[in-house]
């Protein structure tokens, strides 16, 4: 190996206080932003100011993840982003971890405009981040579980870093990293670390394909932390992709939790001109998975806030059977809840 790239490595994980990968390419480190009702502006977190409030009763290391590709392609931007985030904040699972992948310009600014989204969550992008290449990746934490790291004494559900890692890719995709603190599941004065990767693989059966080493990247930075999980569009189009998450070390949630359930996120309208995929998975080291459903896009105008979760046999007949209409997205979410224990 270069004796430069393990040199700069050390040096910023040292620097980052983070364990990094030696091997692979550098991250670009950011800020955690809150919204500041002074300044109405998507702020960054100061490490030093104390922790936002949290349920101190709750000592479980267990939580919950909502990971959705958005569709940034489609028409009706303003009134589908607006339903998801009606829809999400309207389930019964409390989440704590939003992934949302191909997030427009457009849509980045009515997120982060939302009040609910204002006064309850952590984002990893403000106002004017950029969206490269057309859409982006963001991710949510909530306030209401998590603070500031070096924040009050009593937090242990704390924000750690977060940072981008460029991958090769025919589309400028990237993996977007965080590191959260939770309470050990062995000792809970203390606190484990957990390191999250949201993710927009390359899309297309364009060969050679960039997603075996787009995934490899990925799960050597979940080893050098010990544990934690990649999730979003993981786009498995080739044969190769299927044997992906496992040749990597990693436990699939669904196919460990359902088996033998074909779990499509895409194309399950029966209108596309490629067959039905579970494009969209969740990937876990070290963790252990409780519970993974499928949240059903739903149709623009038609929220009634209330949560909704299907098999695919029922997606299928349902959609199959409505006239053409605009949905919240192309694909469908995931929410999966998981914990440091078994």
């Amino acid at each position: 190996m270069d004796i430069y790239v393990r040199v700069r490595s050390s040096i910023m994980s040292w620097k980052n206080d983070t364990p990094l990968p030696a091997d692979v390419p550098d991250p670009k480190f950011q800020s955690w932003h809150q919204f500041d009702p002074n300044s109405q502006q998507w702020d960054p977190v100061d490490a030093n100011e104390d922790a936002e409030s949290q349920r101190a009763e709750d000592t479980s290391s267990d939580m919950v993840l909502l990971t959705w590709n958005i569709d940034a392609l489609s028409d009706g931007t303003q009134e589908r982003v607006t339903e998801i985030l009606t829809f999400i904040t309207h389930l019964e699972s409390k989440v704590d971890i939003i992934f949302l992948q191909e997030v427009s310009q457009r849509g980045l600014r009515l997120i982060l405009s939302d009040e609910r989204i204002r006064g309850s969550w952590f984002s990893s992008a403000h106002e004017n981040t950029p969206c490269r290449n057309s859409f982006t990746t963001m991710t949510l934490v909530s306030k209401t579980r998590f603070g500031s790291r070096h924040g009050s004494e009593t937090s242990r559900f704390a924000l750690g870093p977060v940072w981008r890692v460029a991958f090769p890719s025919h589309f400028g995709r990237d993996a977007l990293f965080c590191d959260l603190f939770v309470p050990s599941p062995t000792d809970a004065s203390s606190t484990t670390r957990v390191r999250f990767a949201n993710v927009h693989l390359d899309s297309l059966a364009i060969k050679p394909s960039h997603r075996p080493r787009q995934l490899a990247i990925v799960s050597s930075f979940l080893r050098s932390a010990g544990r934690g999980l990649v999730a979003g569009d993981f786009n498995p189009v080739l044969d190769e992709d299927a044997v992906l998450v496992e040749t990597n070390g990693l436990t699939d949630a669904w196919t460990a939790l359902r088996p033998g359930e074909p779990g499509y996120t895409w194309g399950a309208d029966g209108k596309q001109r490629f067959p039905p995929n579970r494009m969209d998975k969740v990937a876990l080291l070290g963790l252990k998975a409780r519970k993974i459903e499928i949240l059903e896009a739903q149709q623009v105008g038609e929220l009634d806030g209330q949560e909704h979760t299907q098999s695919d046999t029922d997606i299928l007949e349902s959609q199959q059977t409505q006239p053409e209409v605009t949905l919240w997205s192309d694909h469908h979410a995931l929410l999966c809840s998981f914990g440091l224990g078994e």
